[in-house]
């Protein structure tokens, strides 16, 4: 599932400000929504989300960004050491 599939399928644009649920933000990452409750309550993830009462929803937003911090070029050099 990408990210667009994710939200709603019906909706022709998506703004990024839509909220995910669990379900959703571990289906489009290809992890189990145990494995994102697990990250969520342990904080070793920096994965941001909203809670509004008893429910965790994430901002499409903070999913992206999330991704794209996580980019790891092949490209180091012997050593392990980017400089």
């Amino acid at each position: 599932m990408t990210i667009n599939n994710a939200v709603s399928p019906s909706a022709t644009t998506h703004t990024t400000t839509e909220l995910l649920t669990t379900d959703q933000v571990a289906d489009v990452l290809g992890l189990s929504s145990r494995t994102i409750a697990a990250w969520r309550s342990s904080r070793n993830h920096s994965l941001p989300y909203v809670k509004a009462g008893s429910r965790v929803r994430y901002r499409l937003q903070d999913v992206i960004a999330w991704l794209e911090s996580r980019v790891r070029s092949t490209a180091a050099p012997a050593g392990g050491r980017a400089e």
